[in-house]
């Protein structure tokens, strides 16, 4: 096994692109960590990445990351399928409504009852308090947790 040892990178016209200070062990499960914040901790960068978002203007995908298809299911309420589903339904979701939410439209996400908390979907839905009732809104949700 060879060893290489750089300082610097330079492209062929000799600027400097890439200056590495510390890249540190490749853990078991192929990621990366790195000294944190103060030099007295270590990150794993493969953890802490948000692993699936999507951005729903209208009821329909406007742009996403690891959803390969989003599913209308009723008035307000939408579900988004993973390309590459969660090792457990545990992952954390959150969002935020969009431009056309009335003022007290909430958005919730995995709101329904945990057993129909599902490793390959995620469910989005706008509630009007006001109206007492699910509503068609834009939606930006994103998730974190672990992929299987």
């Amino acid at each position: 096994m060879s060893t290489l040892k750089v300082d610097t990178y330079l492209t062929r016209g000799g600027a400097s692109e890439i200056a590495i200070d510390k890249l540190k062990g490749v853990t078991a499960a192929s990621s990366i960590d790195v000294v944190g914040e103060g030099g007295t901790t270590t990150t794993n960068l493969q953890q802490g990445l948000v692993k699936s978002w999507s951005s729903q203007v209208s009821q329909a995908i406007l742009d996403s990351f690891n959803v390969s298809s989003m599913t209308d299911v009723s008035a307000g309420q939408v579900e988004d399928n993973f390309t590459n589903v969660f090792s457990n339904a545990l992952y954390s979701s959150a969002g935020s409504s969009g431009g056309s939410a009335a003022a007290r439209t909430n958005l919730q996400t995995n709101w329904y009852t945990s057993d129909m908390w599902t490793t390959s979907l995620s469910r989005t839905g706008h509630y009007n308090d006001g109206a007492s009732a699910y509503e068609d809104n834009d939606s930006f949700v994103h998730r974190c947790g672990d992929l299987a």
